[in-house]
């Protein structure tokens, strides 16, 4: 049975506000390959970060696992949670406000199959 996009919003919570742990295994199943691609929509977009995050059911603990990768136009690339707290490092006080905006939209776009992949301009 597919993940509910409520539910999905609850794990993601879990993850991104509540410093869950996230799933080495699949960031590296989800996006090493797609790296360069990444790279080349952040360089191409002119941001100054781009963050990507995914989730998969474990088939051996049947939990929904997640994973978070930031990315640095220099192909710096920092992963889970030390991409969350980079993170919240370049959102200084505003990093829960912009997760909670976020969440829902990353929800739904997890539900429809999609993976979030968004581009940060720092101020």
């Amino acid at each position: 049975m597919k993940i509910t996009v409520r539910e999905l919003k609850k794990v993601l919570e879990n993850a991104l506000l509540n410093d869950g742990p996230m799933e080495q295994l699949l960031f590296e199943y989800e996006f090493e390959d797609m790296m360069g691609e990444l790279l080349e929509t952040l360089i191409t977009d002119k941001d100054d970060y781009l963050f990507a995050l995914t989730t998969h059911k474990n088939d051996v603990t049947g939990h929904e696992d997640t994973a978070i990768l930031l990315l640095e136009p220099n192909g710096e690339v920092h992963v889970n949670e030390v991409a969350r707290d980079k993170l919240k490092e370049i959102w200084e006080g505003s990093y829960v406000k912009n997760m909670k905006q976020l969440i829902p939209d990353f929800a739904k776009q997890l539900h429809a199959g999609d993976i979030p992949i968004n581009g940060i301009k720092a101020v």
